[in-house]
C-alpha cells in the first residue's frame, strides 16, 4: 500500500495526528485518544500503518503474558511528497480532501463530546475568508504560514500544551474576472 492509500483513511490519519510530537504510544493508548472508533478498527489500522512503514515499533514489553508494543511515527513516511501530489488525479484529490474533512468533523465532535470542552476558553476557530489573491500573493501567504507553522511542528507534549488540529485549506472558488488583465 502506498503512502496515499495509507493516509487517505480517516482513522489512519487520526492515528498519525495522535502520534505527532515524538510520542510513543501503544494501541491501547491510541484507542483512548480515538474513542469513537472501535478497538478492533484502531488495532487494524495501526497494523496497516506499521506494515506500511508509517509507524515503527519503538519498544516492546511483556505485560500480563502479552507483548505490548509502543509505536512511534516515522515523519519521513507520514507525508505526501511533491511527486506524489503531482501524480494525483482529480479523484485522488477528492478522496484526500474528503478524508481530511471527515477527520476534522470526527476530531471536532470528539472535542465537543469531552466534559471539559469550552470552545471560547480554548480559542476554537473555524472561520472562512474569501479573498482575492494573485498567484504571487497566494505564494506569499503560504510562505508566511509555513514560516509560522513549521517550527511549531517540532513542539513536544508538555504540561502547558494542548494538541490543536490546524488545517489551512486553499483552493480557488472563482476565477479572476475576464477583464482583470486590462488596467
Amino acid at each position: 500500500m502506498d503512502t496515499l492509500e495509507l493516509l487517505a483513511h480517516p482513522v489512519r490519519l487520526r492515528i498519525v495526528h495522535a502520534m505527532r510530537g515524538g510520542r510513543e504510544l501503544t494501541t491501547t493508548q491510541l484507542c483512548a485518544r480515538i474513542p469513537d472508533a472501535s478497538k478492533a478498527m484502531v488495532y487494524r489500522h495501526v497494523d496497516l500503518l506499521a506494515s506500511g512503514g508509517v509507524l515503527e515499533v519503538a519498544d516492546e514489553r511483556r505485560v500480563r503474558g502479552a507483548v505490548e508494543r509502543h509505536y512511534r511515527l516515522r515523519l519521513d513516511r507520514a507525508v505526501l511528497d511533491a511527486d506524489a501530489l503531482a501524480g494525483m488525479s482529480p479523484d485522488d484529490h477528492r478522496r484526500v480532501f474528503a478524508t481530511s474533512m471527515a477527520v476534522l468533523v470526527a476530531e471536532f465532535n470528539a472535542y465537543l463530546d469531552r466534559q471539559d470542552a469550552d470552545p471560547m476558553a480554548d480559542l476554537v476557530g473555524y472561520r472562512q475568508h474569501a479573498v482575492w489573491l494573485s498567484h504571487g500573493e497566494l505564494e506569499k501567504v503560504i510562505g508566511e504560514l509555513r514560516r509560522v507553522i513549521l517550527p511549531l511542528l517540532a513542539n513536544e507534549p508538555a504540561p502547558d500544551r494542548a494538541r490543536y488540529l490546524l488545517s489551512p485549506i486553499f483552493f480557488p472558488v472563482e476565477q479572476p474576472p475576464a477583464d482583470s488583465g486590462s488596467a
